[in-house]
C-alpha cells in the first residue's frame, strides 16, 4: 500500500503522514523543503520516498506526476496550499495565480483507492480580504463533491473526501500574514479526523463542534450578510 502526500513537510501533511505510516502505508512525501521531509522520513517506521517539489509551479507539478504515475497509489492527499491576506484588487497577481495552481490542482488520480482534498471551512463562505483563498477552497470543495457523485454513478470504487477545517495550529498563519480570532484545533486532531473520515467513506469532514455549527448556521443567512460578517472577522485577523 502506497500513499502520496503533498505539503508533507509540516502541519496537517506531516500529521497525516504519521497516521498513514501507523496504518502500514509506504509513503511518497512531497513538499518544497527537502530537509524537513528527510527529518520526517527518518522518524517513520515505513519506507518513504522523498520528492522535493513546489506543486504551485506547473513544470514541477508535471514532473511530480511523471515521477509517481507508475506507482500503485492507493491514497492521494492533496494538502499543499497557502493563503494570502489583503484586498483582492491590491494583491500580487503572480502570487494569486500561484495560489490557485496550488489549491485547485488535482494532479494525480487513479482508478481505485482514496483521494483526500484539503479544502477549508472558508469554502462554505464568501471571503472578503482573502477573496481568492476562499474562492479556491470553495472550488476544491465543490470539485470534490461533484467528482464524488460522478464516481458514485459510475460505480467506481474510488472514494473522494474534502477536509474542511477551521483554524488549525500550523504555519498557515505566518504564511498568510494573519492571526486567528478563534482558537485553533491541533494539527494532530484534524489529521486524525480527516484520515478516519476518508477511510469511513465520508464526503466532507468538518472537524470541531464550532465549525460544524457554523456550517449549519450559514443556511439561515443570505450571502450578502455572510460576506459582511466574514469581512468583520477577516479585518480583525489582519489587525496586528
Amino acid at each position: 500500500m502506497i500513499a502520496l502526500i503533498t505539503g508533507a513537510s509540516s502541519g496537517l501533511g506531516r500529521e497525516m503522514a504519521r497516521l498513514l505510516a501507523a496504518r502500514g502505508y509506504e509513503l511518497i512525501l512531497c513538499a518544497r523543503r527537502e530537509e524537513r521531509l528527510r527529518e520526517l522520513a527518518a522518524e517513520l517506521p515505513v519506507p518513504c520516498r522523498i520528492i522535493a517539489a513546489d506543486v504551485s509551479d506547473e513544470q514541477e507539478c508535471r514532473l511530480l506526476y511523471e515521477a509517481v504515475q507508475s506507482e500503485e497509489l492507493e491514497v492521494v492527499i492533496n494538502n499543499a496550499g497557502f493563503g494570502l491576506f489583503g484586498e483582492f484588487v491590491t494583491a500580487d497577481l503572480d502570487e494569486e495565480l500561484r495560489m490557485i495552481d496550488t489549491n485547485v490542482r488535482d494532479f494525480v488520480q487513479r482508478g481505485r483507492g482514496y483521494i483526500l482534498n484539503v479544502s477549508s471551512s472558508a469554502g462554505f463562505l464568501p471571503g472578503p480580504l482573502m477573496a481568492t483563498y476562499y474562492a479556491t477552497k470553495n472550488y476544491v470543495l465543490r470539485l470534490t463533491e461533484a467528482l464524488r457523485e460522478e464516481l458514485r454513478r459510475a460505480g467506481s470504487p474510488v472514494r473522494v473526501c474534502a477536509l474542511c477545517p477551521g483554524p488549525v495550529d500550523t504555519e498557515f498563519n505566518k504564511v498568510a500574514g494573519v492571526r486567528f480570532s478563534l482558537s485553533g484545533l491541533s494539527a494532530e486532531r484534524v489529521a486524525r479526523e480527516a484520515v478516519d473520515g476518508l477511510f469511513a467513506g465520508k464526503a466532507v469532514v468538518v472537524p470541531g463542534a464550532a465549525m460544524k455549527a457554523m456550517t449549519l448556521a450559514r443556511h439561515f443567512a443570505p450571502d450578502s450578510i455572510l460576506a459582511r460578517i466574514t469581512y468583520h472577522f477577516q479585518h480583525k485577523k489582519g489587525a496586528k
